[in-house]
């Protein structure tokens, strides 16, 4: 957490390098350094940045609130099920310490406080809320998803197969749900697309593996030599 001696830190700088930190340190739990090959939750926290802050463009949500949220959303991540109110709870003392707008900092701790959850029965009221949880979720369905699942899956020191990635990647039955609880209209839209991509590329990759794809459609191949 920055020093405050006088002159407070700038905190779209502060944010990025606490959560960095953050990640750095559940890198070194995880795998007892920092040599890790791959850091899943500073890749998913990067994505979640870009798609808040685009979602904020797209519905007038406050920009300073969202890219604040989107960056500590995840920095208290080792207390599990607690980590969105133990992160609201880190931002309003550390948004403080920086240059951050001071009557905005009880909204970015509401968003992270309100980001639970891979789905919703009831949806959120909040809209710089509704962006976070919108863009938390949307990097966990699509493509985006694909890569950091298994950049995460091959970056211990377990042998993983090809078939062990799919058959994890495949699991994911929750995600219809996910789609549905979306908030905002660009996100409902992209969650959709998202998802159909997300299945169609573990469908493909499996048939390639499996050399399903050798199969003309509604027929065979002419045999060498019986043409």
């Amino acid at each position: 957490m920055p020093k405050n001696n006088g002159t407070k830190k700038t905190w779209r700088k502060a944010v990025k390098q606490a959560m960095r930190t953050a990640t750095e340190q559940e890198v070194i739990r995880k795998y007892g350094s920092l040599n890790a090959s791959f850091n899943y939750r500073w890749e998913h926290v990067k994505a979640v940045v870009a798609v808040a802050q685009k979602l904020a463009a797209l519905t007038g949500a406050d920009q300073d609130i969202v890219t604040a949220a989107a960056w500590l959303h995840d920095v208290r991540k080792e207390t599990g099920d607690d980590h969105p109110f133990e992160g609201a709870k880190f931002a309003r003392k550390f948004l403080l310490q920086t240059d951050f707008p001071p009557e905005k900092i009880e909204r970015v701790s509401q968003a992270i406080a309100e980001h639970m959850g891979l789905w919703r029965d009831e949806p959120l009221t909040n809209l710089e809320s509704q962006v976070l949880w919108d863009a938390d979720k949307l990097a966990k369905i699509g493509l985006t998803a694909v890569f950091h699942w298994t950049g995460g899956s091959l970056a211990g020191d377990k042998m993983r197969t090809v078939e062990e990635l799919i058959k994890n990647g495949r699991s994911a039955n929750w995600q219809t749900k996910t789609v549905a609880s979306m908030h905002t209209e660009p996100a409902k839209h992209a969650a959709q697309t998202r998802l159909e991509a997300y299945n169609w590329l573990w469908r493909q990759l499996e048939q390639e593996l499996n050399g399903d794809d050798l199969v003309e459609a509604g027929g065979r191949w002419p045999v060498a030599g019986n043409q």
